[in-house]
């Protein structure tokens, strides 16, 4: 894997991807500390958290806060998602992505994947992390510490800024992005994630739970079922069943070595396609 080649070189690495900790997080971060090698996020949730916590003693942290926009399916029920089509999915409310990433924040499985993300990065138990869903998507993530109060990073929703901030930290250089301007804004508003209907993100943390080879097999599979639907060939709400339906069925290896992270991550796969 390029990531771990880079630690081994003694490089400080800008984490563009979050599959790199979803599927391998312990072994990468115990590697990047045995080779006293920083890894800065690019994620902008990520990224706010780590400049929110700006060196912050670990102690001191009470918990993340994750924000979600609750993507282009806020407020939708079951019935409803029955009939989304690839289009309708597609259709991001604040970002410009890819196909995958957009079809994973309408799942809300990318809040998942950046809840294991975060749990690694910042090294915190799951149940140190909050996800709210933040539609303006303005605030970007949030720590609250040991005293109550909570630090939070706000820009305007721009990838620019957080790729800006990885290369060239720990200086801030000059803006590249739109000045916030939050009397245009005036309100910012907050609701706990739905996980009754959007079942992909309450199993995502339940891998996080269980740890060794499970997250692979999430990320594997979902990363499949992804493909399918926007094959059209499976439904929107078939891609959180099959990805369920792997991760109940997986024989989870404890310790797992990079091996055991890529078998877990092909077999994955392989059942998605078989199981569809």
């Amino acid at each position: 894997m390029p990531t771990i080649e880079a630690i081994k070189a003694g490089k400080t690495i800008a984490l563009a991807n979050k599959e790199t900790l979803v599927t391998a997080g312990s072994i990468i971060m115990s590697l990047a500390k045995e080779n006293g090698v920083r890894i800065i996020p690019v994620d902008s949730e990520h990224s706010a958290i780590f400049q929110c916590l700006n060196g912050a003693d670990q102690k001191e942290i009470k918990k993340i806060i994750l924000t979600a926009s609750g993507g282009p399916f806020f407020g939708k029920t079951k019935e409803e998602l029955k009939q989304v089509t690839v289009s309708q999915a597609l259709k991001h409310p604040n970002w410009s992505m890819g196909s995958k990433i957009t079809i994973d924040s309408a799942t809300l499985m990318n809040k998942g994947l950046e809840f294991i993300e975060a749990m690694h990065l910042f090294e915190v138990e799951p149940d140190q992390i909050d996800i709210l869903v933040h539609r303006e998507s303005i605030i970007h993530s949030m720590v609250e510490f040991c005293d109550h109060s909570v630090i939070a990073q706000l820009s305007v929703p721009d990838m620019t800024l957080p790729i800006q901030y990885a290369v060239h930290y720990p200086k801030r250089n000059p803006a590249v992005i739109k000045e916030l301007d939050l009397t245009q804004i005036s309100t910012l508003t907050f609701f706990k994630p739905d996980m009754e209907t959007f079942t992909a993100l309450p199993l995502a943390i339940r891998a996080a739970k269980e740890g060794t080879t499970a997250c692979a097999v999430l990320n594997g599979a979902n990363e499949e079922a992804v493909s399918l639907f926007l094959k059209e060939e499976i439904g929107f709400l078939q891609i959180a069943q099959l990805v369920q339906r792997a991760v109940t069925d997986h024989k989870i290896v404890p310790n797992p070595s990079i091996e055991d992270v890529l078998h877990a991550d092909r077999w994955a796969r392989d059942y998605v396609l078989n199981h569809k």
